[in-house]
């Protein structure tokens, strides 16, 4: 799956109000990022590399797991195979948008 596919499913999950209310920023490192305005009306995600109040360093291929369901969010942390810097609460909140 493309990064360009990846987003645009992440704009259908996200929608015009998240309920994050905070800005998140998903590192892919070379193969790019996902960033992801829950503070603004409507909610935006774009591929944009700019300051987020929570940075998620994720393989894409863990994340397209994680989304899927394949892989625990919990699990990954703890694996080291997702890393969170920032707001931990606000990356607590984005259950929500994968579930």
């Amino acid at each position: 799956m493309t990064l360009d596919e990846i987003t645009e499913k992440m704009r259908e999950r996200v929608g015009a109000d998240s309920g994050l209310g905070a800005t998140v920023k998903f590192d892919f490192g070379e193969d790019g990022v996902i960033y992801v305005d829950g503070a603004s009306t409507p909610n935006t995600v774009t591929n944009e590399d700019k300051d987020a109040e929570c940075t998620i360093r994720i393989s894409k291929e863990n994340f397209l797991k994680l989304t899927q369901g394949e892989l625990d969010p919990t699990t990954a942390f703890m694996m080291g195979k997702l890393k969170v810097e920032g707001n931990m609460g606000i990356a607590m909140k984005l259950q929500s948008v994968f579930s």
